[in-house]
């Protein structure tokens, strides 16, 4: 894998987290909605079984809150070493089908299968090979970035010496070295998202699961950020990154999915997604919207 000295590379992953309590959810649909394939630029058809040589390969997930139903039946395969970005607009859904895909909450219908692993059903093995970068988790800030990927580490049953290698690898890669002593709570936006982000890697997984990785985040950090996930998708690992930023999608991935209202819009290759245009335009085309109604405004011109 081309990547920093040291980082530790897909192939190195060894550990495995506990699984969470509760059966698997239920397969089936909830009554009243009926799967309809999907055409090649949708995904894939409900219906069909999750391909097990996708790194991440979701069947109609579905989720309620308050009786309303937030995700309609999302279905979609990640090939195994692609940079694959998930898109829409706030409030679309993303965050919510990719919180079930990981494990992170449970979905009323639909399974996830990481790398041929069922997510409810195997979570142990799932989750050994995945690594996640919630929007918005909590984490135990009041410990320095050193102790923070320790704790990571050695709840993730990695050996100590191990532990203690690869955290002085990603504190250098991530430019975090210097900063022994100071709280994560202390930390910049910035830098919180790097330690995090670290602290998804040090187990090195086979697959990386972000949620608006660069949401907040400086130029010189960002710019960090991209360099390590493009060597880490090069050396053979898998990444899926949301987020509703278009042109970072265009610029870092290879693959993409367009999620509006809890629906699965389109999916494939950044040139099928986009049809020869922009996925700006493509995106807004999708989506709807993008028209500014004028007459009310006339009191700003001067």
């Amino acid at each position: 894998m081309h990547s920093a000295p040291g980082l530790p590379t897909p192939d190195d992953a060894t550990a495995t987290e506990p699984a969470p309590a509760g059966s698997a959810p239920p397969g089936a649909a909830p009554e009243g909605h009926s799967p309809a394939g999907a055409t090649a630029t949708t995904g894939v058809p409900m219906t069909a079984s999750p391909d097990p040589a996708a790194a991440l390969s979701i069947r109609d997930l579905r989720k309620s809150f308050a009786g309303t139903e937030v995700v309609h039946g999302i279905s979609l395969d990640v090939p195994r070493g692609s940079f694959y970005g998930i898109v829409g607009p706030n409030g679309a859904g993303k965050t919510t089908a990719l919180s079930m895909a990981t494990g992170m909450l449970r979905p009323d219908a639909g399974t996830a299968h990481v790398l041929g692993t069922d997510m409810w059903a195997g979570p142990a093995q799932a989750k050994s090979d995945l690594g996640v970068l919630a929007d918005g988790l909590r984490t135990f800030d009041r410990l320095t970035g050193r102790e923070l990927l320790t704790y990571v580490g050695l709840i993730r049953g990695m050996e100590a010496d191990v532990v203690a290698d690869r955290l002085e690898s990603l504190l250098t890669a991530f430019d975090l070295a210097d900063e022994d002593g100071k709280l994560v709570v202390d930390y910049s936006a910035g830098m919180t998202k790097k330690i995090l982000l670290a602290c998804a890697l040090i187990h090195a997984p086979r697959l990386l699961v972000l949620d608006e990785p660069l949401e907040a985040v400086d130029p010189v950090s960002a710019q960090v950020i991209r360099s390590i996930l493009t060597a880490y998708v090069k050396g053979g690992g898998t990444v899926v990154l949301s987020s509703h930023v278009m042109e970072l999608v265009e610029g870092l991935c290879s693959h993409v999915a367009v999620i509006a209202r809890g629906e699965l819009l389109a999916a494939g290759t950044l040139d099928e997604v986009r049809q020869g245009g922009s996925l700006v335009q493509r995106f807004i085309d999708l989506v709807g919207g993008g028209q500014v109604q004028e007459e009310g405004l006339a009191w700003l011109q001067s």
